[in-house]
């Protein structure tokens, strides 16, 4: 299955080439005007962060909430599954450097888009899989890229990623931001996300910041 996934993700990414003219010159600073940022849910952000991270083109990665109504939620509301928010990432990326669509690849490689409210050992809608997007063009490349592992294949079970318009981000509390770097000890990031980081940076190393390839 890996393979069939890296294989169908290389092949996205190409057509994303000439596709990508066409996406929206909005951008959003962050220190940079030249940054954009993409959404995405796929379990505990933890990991999540870590993972696009790693990817050669992104600036910065903020962990934080989106996907639901309520305003301004806290941890200890999200995690506890009383809110409609997931748990999510901003990720702010340099598109001459790394496309939408390699962003895709990213998500879709990293996670498993099958499980229903799950991702691991997390359960619940606050872990579930969401691919958010800003315009028409990313939309289309969502399910695009959708359509293409449905019809290789790819998964026995039926994919189950939302594919939602992005409505509003809130930034989570300080110490959940760059947590598997600032706590390399701690029982679920050695048990649970490391894992998770070296298993993505194993499928597609032709992405990598080169730091990234000596890292865990």
């Amino acid at each position: 299955m890996k393979v069939n996934i890296l294989g169908l993700g290389l092949l996205l990414m190409w057509s994303c080439v000439t596709r990508g003219q066409n996406e929206s010159e909005k951008s959003y600073p962050i220190n940079d005007s030249s940054l954009k940022v993409a959404y995405f849910a796929s379990g505990c952000f933890w990991c999540v962060e870590a993972i696009f991270e790693s990817v050669q083109g992104v600036e910065e990665a903020i962990s934080g909430y989106s996907g639901g109504t309520e305003k301004n939620p806290t941890y200890r509301e999200v995690s506890y599954g009383r809110t409609t928010h997931a748990e999510a990432v901003a990720v702010y990326y340099h598109p001459d450097e790394v496309s939408f669509c390699e962003l895709l690849t990213v998500f879709f490689v990293s996670h498993d888009p099958t499980t229903l409210n799950r991702q691991g050992p997390d359960r619940g809608t606050q872990y579930r899989s969401i691919a958010f997007y800003q315009n028409e063009v990313e939309r289309q490349l969502i399910e695009a890229y959708i359509d293409a592992l449905n019809e290789a294949s790819v998964y026995k079970n039926p994919i189950v990623t939302e594919v939602k318009a992005f409505s509003v981000f809130y930034e989570a509390e300080g110490y959940h931001q760059d947590y598997e770097k600032n706590n390399p000890n701690d029982p679920y990031i050695r048990n649970v996300s490391i894992p998770r980081l070296n298993r993505f940076k194993e499928a597609l190393p032709q992405l990598l910041k080169p730091e990234a390839t000596n890292e865990h």
